[in-house]
């Protein structure tokens, strides 16, 4: 094996491990790395501790029109676009741009409501053309939308959120229960 392969495997190798620690399903990690099924089943073993999740990988372009996950979406999308032109290439972008929308949501006291994979397919709704950015008319900011809808008056989910937003269930213990 010449030192040149020994060092773009382990670039790869490094790769995954990086998208593992992000949690990103197996799938993706297929389409993205360039190793084994099977090396990457071990080093998600290796890594998680856990054989790699089985199932689909999420479809609808729905999950992201919520309320709250519509804001992280945004946001997220929002930091990934900032990130493209500093980037080496769009996976480093989306790596990046996942970081710093975890480290934001912590830092406003959030849990992240994206994980990877649903970061990932966001970006490819957008590349598909399923959804696109709209501004708010009142805020002017950038929301994650429908594509192809009419949004001359879109209002987003922060300036009009819906009736329910922001309550949270009380623990049952506190309820009495």
């Amino acid at each position: 094996m010449s030192q040149k392969s020994v060092l773009q495997e382990a670039r790869q190798v490094q790769l995954a491990v990086t998208l593992i620690g992000l949690g990103a399903r197996l799938q993706f990690l297929e389409a993205e790395v360039d190793l084994s099924r099977e090396r990457l089943v071990r080093l998600y073993k290796e890594i998680k501790g856990v054989s790699p999740p089985k199932g689909l990988l999420p479809f609808s372009v729905d999950w992201y029109m919520t309320w709250m996950a519509n804001i992280h979406a945004s946001m997220f999308y929002n930091i990934y676009r900032c990130m493209l032109p500093h980037a080496d290439d769009r996976l480093d972008a989306l790596i990046k741009a996942f970081r710093l929308y975890q480290q934001q949501a912590k830092a406003l006291g959030e849990d992240s409501e994206l994980d990877f994979t649903r970061a990932w397919t966001l970006v490819r709704f957008f590349d598909s053309d399923q959804v696109q950015l709209a501004a708010c008319t009142q805020c002017g900011g950038q929301f994650v939308a429908h594509a192809y809808e009419n949004h001359n008056s879109y209002v987003c989910v922060l300036c009009r959120p819906p009736a329910r937003a922001g309550k949270k269930r009380r623990p049952l213990l506190a309820a009495g229960a």
